[in-house]
């Protein structure tokens, strides 16, 4: 008889949480906005992607993840803005279904499963943006603290996400694996 992870049990109810919660309005668009300003502040740390950006402005991008939708264009200065239009030149949508699905394909060092729409130019930009932006938080820490502190901090995240990344594999099984039955 097999028996069941407390783990995936976990899981399961994270999901069954999940669907029947909805964050008030304001939660969600207070939330947007941070994400908007966090986009804007690792852009603005790399002058080839303002670049870029700036040569797209006026473009519209659609980003939805089930029930959250993100609307944004990118300005003259090559940053993002949210805007209130309808219609889109491109579309992203995350196709998978709970956050721990798209943390853990994060932790893995993968994309989550996203499906697009829309203009093929805007893509590939977006695409470029995601393969080679980053975000350097020692950099923005060490403005804070100091580069030894700085060191110390992102040194003990590094090797949490590294114990995260092995927990998650070691009780995430293949779906073809769970669905085999055991004599």
């Amino acid at each position: 008889m097999a028996t069941q992870s407390p783990f995936s049990l976990a899981a399961q109810a994270l999901q069954q949480f999940g669907a029947s919660f909805t964050p008030p309005a304001w939660v969600v668009d207070e939330t947007l906005n941070r994400v908007v300003l966090f986009l804007n502040h690792v852009l603005q740390q790399e002058p080839e992607a303002t670049r870029r950006l700036a040569r797209q402005k006026g473009q519209r991008i659609e980003l939805q993840w089930q029930t959250f939708t993100l609307k944004l264009s990118p300005t003259p200065a090559g940053l993002l803005e949210r805007v209130q239009v309808e219609g889109f030149d491109l579309r992203l949508t995350v196709t998978d279904p709970t956050p721990l699905d798209v943390a853990t394909a994060l932790l893995r060092g993968d994309k989550p499963g996203v499906r697009i729409e829309g203009d093929v130019q805007l893509a590939a930009e977006v695409n470029w943006l995601i393969d080679h932006v980053r975000w350097e938080p020692e950099e923005d820490l060490a403005k804070l603290w100091g580069d030894a502190a700085a060191h110390t901090v992102c040194q003990f995240a590094r090797q949490a996400v590294e114990a995260l990344k092995q927990f998650t594999a070691s009780w995430r099984r293949p779906a073809h694996e769970a669905t085999k039955a055991t004599p």
